[in-house]
């Protein structure tokens, strides 16, 4: 890893087989830390990419999306045992993007309660499935949905979603962050020869936010947010990691669902390129897949983590992920703000607001202008500045 290029070099090749590829970032943690007296893995040197670096990159724009009222989602993707759960939710005192970012929700809406106008209300809810042998199973009630798990229906205007789910409200950081534990408890797990601790199932949580303030007018304006945060289960190649039986089976779910999601990225990447327009997206094929339609091809903001094996004995299952990540970078998704149709109107019309006081200014700058020629030159500064913009793609940013 070098600045956001990675570079791959087949085993045994020197470097005559060489394949290289860019992405938003690239974070190189396999050597190159040291431990702290609490656990914490700090940077030895500046090529070593710690939690709290990857969540200042990543988590950062999930908070700032989420207060805007924009629904985000993030991916955690790759082989099994590469540390998609470490990215995701960490261990001790090495938190991961999760309670990162709920503890900084958390901060957020405290700091901005003390001088919050009455009426301002914050709410925050919690909900964790996992998707195990293609069935939905909730992981803050795992009693519910035991025969043949959770069913997933379709909304016209909402899209898939399951039912029955459970779906906490908590208050604090100390909340949510021990309902997180409870489920993650709850999930399944085993051990096979390349992870002790190997998830079994795509695990999803989903956090929703929402943000209530009164107009001058007396009316509620209301934004909302859902943020997905998603682990999904690793591939894994049977003769590597000695499945048999019950893991067997188990691997061959997690391929199925992993290779119908690489199909759906494939089939929006050709539809962002402008390949194939009336392609239908095969969405209805996996569960996974249906769940994470919003996602993938609607209204989210969205990132990609791939975590990648420096192992040589992993090389191919490397590079699959590698070019995987690199088709997911051609989607474009059209994230919009989620609000109520008052907040709607009140925030049109402040822009329209803002657009004729600067129409006016305008017109003012060019009556003043015209009767003041020895300004021409400075005044034509102040709008060269004034007019300069700088756009930062955020679309579907996808990070090794």
């Amino acid at each position: 890893m070098e600045g956001n290029t990675t570079r791959i070099i087949k085993p045994r090749s020197g470097d005559a087989d060489v394949k290289t590829f860019t992405f938003d970032y690239s974070y190189w943690s396999h050597d190159g830390f040291v431990a702290l007296d609490n656990g914490y893995l700090a940077p030895e040197n500046e090529q070593f990419a710690d939690q709290k670096r990857v969540f200042s990159d990543l988590g950062e724009g999930i908070l700032e999306n989420a207060w805007n009222g924009y629904n985000c989602s993030l991916f955690a993707y790759g082989q099994t045992g590469s540390g998609k759960t470490y990215s995701v939710v960490g261990g001790s005192a090495n938190k991961g993007i999760l309670p990162l970012f709920c503890e900084r929700l958390f901060e957020d809406i405290e700091r901005k309660q003390e001088s919050a106008a009455e009426g301002t209300e914050f709410q925050v809810s919690l909900s964790m499935v996992e998707i195990y042998n293609e069935q939905v199973r909730d992981l803050l009630n795992p009693q519910s949905g035991r025969q043949g798990g959770l069913r997933i229906r379709e909304k016209v205007d909402h899209g898939f979603f399951v039912e029955n789910l459970l779906t906490v409200p908590v208050g604090s950081y100390g909340d949510i962050d021990s309902r997180i534990q409870e489920g993650t408890r709850n999930r399944t797990i085993a051990a096979t020869h390349m992870n002790a601790t190997s998830s079994r199932a795509h695990t999803i949580v989903a956090i929703t936010f929402v943000q209530k303030a009164m107009s001058d007018g007396g009316h509620t304006l209301q934004k909302s947010s859902t943020i997905n945060i998603v682990d999904l289960a690793g591939s894994e190649r049977a003769g590597n990691t000695g499945a048999a039986r019950e893991r067997l089976k188990e691997g061959c779910m997690i391929n199925q669902s992993l290779s119908t999601l690489g199909n759906v990225i494939k089939a929006l990447a050709d539809q962002g390129k402008g390949v194939q327009k009336s392609t239908v997206l095969p969405f209805r094929d996996s569960v996974l897949t249906k769940l994470l339609k919003n996602a993938l091809g609607g209204n989210s903001k969205t990132i990609m983590i791939a975590a990648l094996s420096p192992a040589d004995v992993n090389y191919e299952e490397t590079l699959s992920t590698l070019r995987f990540v690199d088709r997911a970078k051609a989607i474009r998704v059209q994230a919009v703000v989620n609000e109520s149709p008052t907040s709607r109107l009140v925030r049109e019309l402040q822009q329209e607001n803002m657009r004729l006081q600067e129409l006016l200014s305008q017109a003012s700058y060019g009556a003043e202008k015209s009767s003041s020629p020895a300004s021409f030159n400075e005044g034509r500064a102040i709008c060269d500045v004034t007019t300069r913009a700088a756009a930062v793609p955020l679309l579907f940013p996808s990070s090794p």
